[in-house]
């Protein structure tokens, strides 16, 4: 059976490593990369389901590889987990394209229960059933 791919930008190793770690234990198969430049990189390679994004980042920061994925037409759900929590900055990272949030620091709990709503479909909503013919026409 296939696990499920994530791919973690961060560069602080010691996040990075307890990120991956509680992703890996969870049965997720997890990947990462130290900055936005091989992100981008990372993300052509393996086609993630999810990406868990920083924001604070050497060569090219959260916000740009945001940009350059909308620039590119990469549609990764993505979560940006960040220092950063003024409004200003998850305004902006939703109006890039993240679908969710979460400042650090962060409990397990909240990570893997972000990450398991950012790969749910949403549930297509059931048709009605079909009106049924009034009384058929007598001839």
């Amino acid at each position: 059976m296939r696990r499920t791919r994530i791919l973690v930008v961060e560069d602080d190793p010691i996040i990075l490593d307890l990120i991956t770690t509680r992703l890996d234990l969870a049965g997720y198969d997890t990947y990462f990369a130290r900055d936005g430049v091989e992100g981008l990189a990372r993300l052509h390679e393996l086609r993630p389901r999810a990406m868990v994004l920083d924001l604070n980042m050497p060569r090219l920061d959260g916000f740009g590889l945001l940009r350059k994925m909308a620039l590119e037409g990469l549609s990764v759900p993505t979560m940006v987990l960040t220092a950063r929590n003024q409004p200003d900055d998850v305004k902006q990272a939703i109006a890039l394209g993240a679908r969710d949030f979460l400042s650090k620091p962060f409990k397990d709990e909240q990570l893997l229960q972000r990450v398991g709503r950012l790969l749910r479909k949403a549930r297509p909503k059931p048709a009605p059933p079909p009106k049924a013919d009034p009384e058929p026409f007598l001839v």
